[in-house]
């Protein structure tokens, strides 16, 4: 696992940037945290990082936005699921044989995704030293032999921002 800090929406998505160039075709990243913890301004960063100049908004309401990049980006949100059965209309398997797909609140339907992803958990300061509202705690952890094998990469992109765990 790595840990990083941030502390402002700029740094979330500047290092949400850094870690889109240790991406590969068909790659699945599941955020996680608390709401208003920085997702989609993490996924607005990762865009950018794929080149994608398109306004990146979140898709609570859609579910899921594409954007063309460097990589096709899959943007989705499935906050408002209330079913995780609600997930086979998404199409999650067709969906991930190209481009990078991130999912906010994917760990509300961990059981439907692959086994290799990696999860990114963000979350906000929990106010016991000198409270930031805007500092948050990124918890990276790889799942599966594709994320594992990338660990250093990953830990080399985000290094400005990585903490000990």
């Amino acid at each position: 696992m790595l840990c990083a800090t941030t502390t402002g929406p700029d740094e979330t998505r500047a290092l949400a940037r850094a870690l889109s160039g240790c991406v590969n075709d068909g790659d699945l990243l599941v955020l996680s945290g608390d709401l208003g913890a920085g997702k989609t301004c993490f996924s607005q960063g990762f865009g950018e990082g794929l080149g994608i100049d398109d306004r990146i908004t979140s898709p609570t309401f859609t579910l899921h936005n594409q954007y063309q990049g460097r990589l096709l980006f899959n943007h989705l949100d499935v906050y408002r699921l209330d079913d995780i059965e609600e997930t086979l209309d998404l199409d999650l398997p067709e969906m991930l044989e190209s481009g990078v797909t991130i999912v906010e609140w994917g760990d509300q339907i961990d059981p439907v995704l692959p086994s290799d992803h990696l999860v990114v958990r963000i979350l906000m300061d929990d106010g016991l030293s000198e409270p930031d509202d805007d500092r948050r705690f990124f918890q990276i952890e790889a799942g599966g032999p594709g994320w594992t094998d990338r660990l250093g990469e990953l830990q080399a992109a985000i290094n400005p921002w990585v903490q000990p765990c």
